[in-house]
């Protein structure tokens, strides 16, 4: 059985907002930040294990899409693995996605053939910018042991996005149902060509490997139906082997590529919840 206390406080040196829930494993700690770059305030949800003394010793973890953690029971499973001894402790961040999120997420410096992804440099910078500063600054520390960055669907995009551009700052990402359809140019369009018109893919093709990187990669074979090159196999599990194919011929190893297919796998929130103790097993496990 868990005590369970609840407060919430004001506190104007860290942003704003703070409502805490603790028991005697895990804190759940909410908060609204005021974004520069974003003009509007983000709402985080962090999820750390109780009983740490040295907070520059744990792992943080960054979870776009944050506001489906709750709908996963997040921090059950959490728990469950910390009782279970799988998973060493870390910091996880769940970032609630804005109104905006079509233009907030995607690629950063490129829009796709809708215009959507224009603010994706602006998500980028609160991040490197604002949300890390913050985080150090709450936790009293100059660095965290290792950060990493996942997100579901479009989420898992922009994830994927910010921890290629920034390998000095990120080491693993995990990608569930991502959005690497992503592309410049409309399927339908008699022009396009998935080896050339796939955002993330290009982006990939033409930067540089980075070692110690990592990669977690999820899709169910019921995520979607679509199957444009009418391979019998369905568009969402084909963009996310030739990402993989992408950063094998960059010249990373089969091991630094974890790819988990779910048969009964959709694109929703239940499939990422089954989905998420395998990553974190996968990321941290003991």
């Amino acid at each position: 059985m868990f005590i369970r206390l609840i407060h919430a406080t004001f506190s104007a040196n860290l942003g704003g907002y703070m409502k805490t829930a603790t028991d005697a494993i895990l804190t759940i700690e909410t908060v609204m930040l005021k974004s520069r770059n974003l003009k509007r305030d983000v709402e985080l949800r962090f999820y750390f294990p109780n009983i740490i003394t040295d907070w520059s010793a744990l792992p943080l973890l960054l979870i776009n899409d944050g506001q489906d953690l709750p709908v996963m029971q997040f921090d059950e499973m959490l728990k469950q693995l910390y009782e279970q001894g799988s998973i060493h402790p870390l910091i996880v961040i769940g970032i609630t996605a804005g109104k905006e999120r079509t233009m907030e997420y995607g690629v950063a410096g490129v829009v796709d053939y809708k215009g959507r992804g224009a603010k994706a440099d602006l998500y980028s910078a609160f991040v490197l910018k604002e949300l890390l500063p913050y985080t150090k600054k709450r936790f009293k520390v100059s660095a965290f042991k290792e950060l990493s960055f996942a997100g579901f669907s479009l989420g898992g995009l922009t994830a994927l996005d910010i921890v290629w551009n920034h390998p000095d700052v990120f080491s693993k990402v995990g990608v569930f149902s991502g959005s690497l359809w992503w592309r410049s140019v409309d399927q339908d369009d008699p022009s396009y060509e998935d080896d050339k018109h796939r955002i993330m893919q290009q982006v990939i093709r033409n930067g540089h490997f980075a070692p110690g990187l990592k990669f977690f990669f999820q899709c169910g074979k019921l995520d979607e139906s679509g199957d444009r090159n009418n391979n019998g196999i369905i568009d969402s599990i084909d963009d996310t082997l030739d990402h993989i194919k992408e950063l094998l011929a960059k010249g990373y190893r089969a091991e630094d590529i974890s790819y988990l297919e779910l048969d009964d796998g959709k694109h929703d929130v239940p499939t990422w919840g089954k989905a998420m103790p395998v990553f974190l097993k996968w990321g941290w496990g003991k």
